[in-house]
C-alpha cells in the first residue's frame, strides 16, 4: 500500500484528488493539509510515502516544502499544479521534487507517476520533460532560416489552443472542446502570450501570420 498525503489550500481540489487516487486499491490518502506549515507538522507525526503538494499555498508554498524535505529521501514529493512555466519546473528540480505534474494530467498518468516515484524513479509529464531537456540543451544563436518559424517553447497543449485562438474560437468553446475549465484555458492563453512576447490578441494574431507560426500547428 502506498500512503499518500495531500497538501493544497483548496478543499474541493483535495477531495477530488483523494477520490481519484483511492479508486486504485494500492493507494490510500492518510491525511490532508491546507498550508505548508501544517504539512510539515503532520509529516513529523505521520510520515507518508508520497506527498502531493500544490505550488501556491499559504505560509510555505509547495516548492519550499519540497526544499525542507530534500534531506528526507524516504518521503517522495510530487508538485501538482496548473503552472507550466519553465521557472517553476526548474525550481522544482532545484528544490528536490521527485515529480512535476499539471492538474489536467489524466487519471492513468497520475496513478502511474505515483507508483513510479514511490519506486524510486522521477516522473515529469511529457510537456514538462521537454522543458527540462531544452533547459540543458545549448540553444543556437543563429538566425532562423528563411521560411522556418522561430522556435518558441510552446507545449503541445499550448499549440493546440493557439490554433483554436487563431481560428477565432473563444475561451468557453475551447474549454468545452478540450474538456477543461475556462480558468485553465485562460491560464494557457496567458502563458502563450507570455512566451510569444505579445500583449494582446491583436499582436498575437499578427505574430502568427508574420512569422508563419501556422507551421507549428
Amino acid at each position: 500500500m502506498i500512503n499518500v498525503a495531500l497538501a493544497d489550500d483548496h478543499e474541493i481540489v483535495r477531495n477530488g484528488i483523494k477520490m481519484l487516487l483511492e479508486m486504485d486499491s494500492e493507494i490510500q490518502v492518510i491525511w490532508e493539509a491546507s498550508d505548508g506549515e501544517e504539512t510539515l507538522k503532520k509529516i513529523n507525526t505521520n510520515k507518508p510515502d508520497v506527498l502531493i503538494a500544490d505550488i501556491r499555498m499559504p505560509l510555505k508554498n509547495g516548492l519550499e516544502v519540497a526544499s525542507d524535505l530534500k534531506e528526507r529521501p524516504d518521503i517522495k514529493v510530487i508538485i501538482l499544479t496548473m503552472h507550466n512555466e519553465s521557472e517553476y519546473i526548474l525550481k522544482s528540480l532545484e528544490y528536490g521534487a521527485d515529480g512535476y505534474l499539471l492538474k489536467d494530467t489524466s487519471k492513468s498518468e497520475f496513478i502511474k507517476a505515483i507508483k513510479m516515484i514511490n519506486g524510486g524513479q522521477k516522473y515529469y509529464s511529457g510537456d514538462i520533460s521537454n522543458t527540462i531537456i531544452n533547459s540543458f540543451t545549448p540553444q543556437s544563436t543563429d538566425k532562423v532560416s528563411a521560411g522556418e518559424p522561430k522556435e518558441y517553447p510552446l507545449t503541445k497543449r499550448e499549440k493546440e489552443i493557439l490554433k483554436l485562438i487563431y481560428n477565432g474560437v473563444g475561451n468557453k468553446e475551447i474549454a468545452d472542446q478540450l474538456g477543461k475549465s475556462i480558468r485553465t484555458i485562460e491560464t494557457h492563453r496567458f502563458n502563450i502570450m507570455k512566451k510569444l512576447e505579445v500583449n494582446n490578441i491583436t499582436e498575437l494574431l499578427k505574430k502568427v501570420e508574420s512569422e508563419d507560426l501556422i507551421k507549428l500547428f
